[in-house]
């Protein structure tokens, strides 16, 4: 008995790792999501989110200005929901790519599946992560363009 819950324990903490609550909320959708892939909120700590948010007018070499209402607003939604697991973890940047399980779990992708037109880096999770919008990273949802699954 204690082997199946253990089993079911890991399972699940395994399956939490690749899957994260969708990015749900309309004006962080309106206003991050129409310009670039609408990351989800639980794949950066709140320090990322902060920084991230505290000069959007060079956002990535973009001004992304905003209200201070929607500044305000967004910078919520996306602190109060923020990722406290390993995903996040030992990250103090505001890049997800740099976080120390993002860059584990993509180690062996070679560059030339990732510098190809269709994927061009690795800040474009939906390019092969087919239900990225969703939060669901499982291998199993995997498809590198010119390759196929990641198996």
């Amino acid at each position: 008995m204690r082997r199946i819950i253990l089993g079911c324990v890991i399972l699940a903490s395994m399956t939490w790792a690749k899957n994260v609550p969708a990015a749900n909320d309309a004006l962080y959708q309106k206003e991050c999501a129409s310009c670039h892939f609408g990351y989800q909120p639980a794949l950066l700590n709140a320090s990322g989110w902060q920084k991230v948010m505290g000069n959007l007018q060079d956002h990535f070499g973009t001004d992304a200005s905003l209200s201070q209402k929607e500044h305000d607003a967004i910078l919520t939604y996306v602190t109060q929901n923020a990722g406290n697991s390993k995903l996040t973890q030992g990250n103090t940047t505001m890049r997800i790519s740099q976080s120390p399980y993002f860059i584990k779990e993509h180690r062996r992708i070679p560059e030339r599946l990732i510098d190809q037109p269709e994927v061009k880096s690795l800040s474009q999770c939906a390019a092969c992560h087919t239900k990225a919008e969703q939060g669901d990273y499982s291998e199993r949802t995997i498809v590198i363009p010119n390759y196929g699954r990641w198996e």
